[in-house]
């Protein structure tokens, strides 16, 4: 099953799956710890967890990466994991099934983001619990809200509202996408994150952040997603920068401060 489920993928994201090289140092890596949960989409995950840099802890932030061969190390590259440590949270990353060092499975990939809450959650029961995604740990993020998951606020980053929306971008994909929807008509309908974010559940917030101009993500993506979310939902652009890269642009400093600030403004006082 795993050899067809790779075979599926090839032409979605086959340049990506590919050997995970782990960009720090050896020393940077002795403050990791190594997990492993398995997912319900049929796929043994791998990931990271560090703890916080500051005698209190405020809570425990979960990370989806965007597509890419970095996977979760996207998170680690960029800043976003020190930011983090740095300002009172633990943080658990982790690579969706099929990137990184995680088995392939199958298309559900808002289980395996559910999958890495609950883990993040039975290492520390007590503490809030949020989640940062950005593109593909975004879009199917949306989804993941309408199951049973373990978040209680979450930041969603240049999601697109449909599959067919990101990779209309992509021709083969695209046409791949059309051919598996046509046998899979249910499976269509499961996924269509626009119309699933319509019965988020157990968030008490969301923050959307876009980027004006995007290249591959619709201009009003968000604002569709913060009139279809049920729940207190903020939206936030940023200009001149590309998909997914806002820590590499001049937007960096504002950006990250308005991660820790929303993060921040939903977690209860600091917990020893």
């Amino acid at each position: 099953m795993q050899l067809l489920y790779t075979l599926a993928k090839k032409p979605f994201f086959g340049n990506f799956m590919v050997s995970w090289r782990n960009p720090l140092s050896e020393a940077q890596q002795k403050e990791w710890e190594p997990i492993s949960f398995k997912s319900n989409s049929r796929a043994l995950l791998r990931g990271l967890v560090a703890e916080s840099k500051l005698p209190q802890t405020k809570g425990i932030i979960v990370m989806g990466h965007p597509m890419g061969k970095e996977a979760k190390g996207y998170f680690l590259k960029n800043g976003y994991t020190d930011l983090l440590r740095q300002n009172g949270y633990h943080v658990l990353v982790f690579d969706i099934n099929g990137f990184g060092e995680s088995q392939v499975g199958n298309f559900d990939y808002f289980e395996d983001i559910i999958a890495a809450g609950n883990t993040a959650k039975t290492y520390y029961p007590t503490l809030p619990l949020g989640y940062l995604g950005i593109s593909l740990g975004g879009q199917f993020a949306t989804i993941a809200f309408a199951e049973n998951h373990s978040f209680e606020f979450a930041v969603v980053e240049s999601a697109a509202n449909t599959l067919e929306d990101f990779w209309v971008h992509y021709p083969i994909a695209f046409k791949t996408l059309k051919l598996l929807y046509f046998f899979m008509p249910r499976y269509r309908k499961r996924i269509r994150m626009i119309d699933r974010i319509k019965n988020a559940k157990g968030l008490k917030n969301l923050l959307l952040i876009y980027i004006d101009k995007d290249e591959v993500i619709r201009d009003d993506a968000g604002l569709k997603f913060k009139e279809a979310s049920p729940l207190p939902t903020q939206l936030v652009t940023y200009t001149n920068a590309k998909h997914a890269q806002l820590p590499k642009s001049s937007n960096r400093e504002a950006y990250f401060r308005l991660i820790v600030d929303y993060f921040d403004s939903h977690t209860s006082k600091p917990q020893e």
